[in-house]
């Protein structure tokens, strides 16, 4: 049996808490880091008084702001975004519709920016939401960039399905990658929800390498996708420059 150290069970903590679960009463937490109640307690303590963990009035925890200070350091995370903040908001007043930012982390995509209107087609991915890389746009951009050792591991994997239109087969998966990278741009349809539609691009930083996607998202009904690739790309290319990205002679 392997043997936890305290910074295990510290983390372990921490890790109780997800989107689904961003509130939880001590029992719950020592429930889902599978630690002893008075050894929850202990931990909880400790990291409420640092700044980790808040209470609120009922008597629940939560991610506290400490946290997100520390997650502001983070260089793929608020420079990131400063960086692209003002191509995600062209983009959005020429769609009205969802845009994201994400990067990768392991074999999943991370959401680290999202503009939406009211008007826009519900989607299920929030600012610090993961989603396996091979069912999103920005997933399959950040995909189609990455190694081929990544590419493997991934297609070499049990691939879930969200809807029917999710792509499960290896081959098939790797010819759209292959796609993805002729094509500068990802198109995911309706693979996530029934009713809507990705086209993402990847951002390159400053040595050419893609260090993140952007994406638009939209109903599938009626979605103009050559319509929405070029701006896509325009704020994928408008970010990589930002970040100091120089593209080569008749790259644009």
């Amino acid at each position: 049996m392997t043997v936890r150290t305290a910074a295990d069970r510290l983390l372990a903590v921490l890790e109780a808490f997800d989107h689904r679960h961003p509130t939880l009463s001590l029992t719950e937490i020592a429930h889902r880091a599978d630690l002893a109640l008075a050894t929850a307690h202990r931990l909880v303590a400790t990291l409420t008084a640092w700044g980790a963990l808040e209470r609120d009035d009922s008597g629940g925890y939560h991610v506290g702001l400490r946290l997100y200070e520390l997650a502001a350091l983070a260089p793929r995370g608020i420079g990131l975004r400063q960086a692209a903040m003002p191509f995600l908001e062209d983009l959005y007043e020429a769609t009205h519709e969802n845009v994201h930012l994400a990067v990768r982390d392991g074999l999943e995509v991370v959401y680290i920016e999202r503009l939406s209107g009211r008007s826009a087609v519900g989607v299920r991915s929030q600012v610090g939401a993961r989603w396996p890389l091979h069912a999103t746009g920005v997933g399959l951009a950040l995909l189609a960039h990455g190694s081929p050792a990544l590419q493997e591991q991934v297609c070499g994997q049990t691939l879930t399905a969200f809807t029917p239109f999710t792509v499960t087969d290896p081959e098939r998966l790797r010819r759209m990658l292959a796609d993805v990278r002729r094509a500068g741009c990802a198109v995911s349809d309706r693979q996530i929800t029934d009713d809507a539609l990705s086209v993402a691009a990847p951002v390159r930083g400053p040595r050419g390498d893609v260090v993140a996607a952007v994406s638009v998202v939209v109903p599938v009904l009626g979605a103009q996708t050559q319509a929405l690739v070029p701006a896509v790309r325009v704020a994928a290319r408008g970010i990589s420059r930002t970040l100091g990205w120089q593209p080569a002679p008749g790259d644009g």
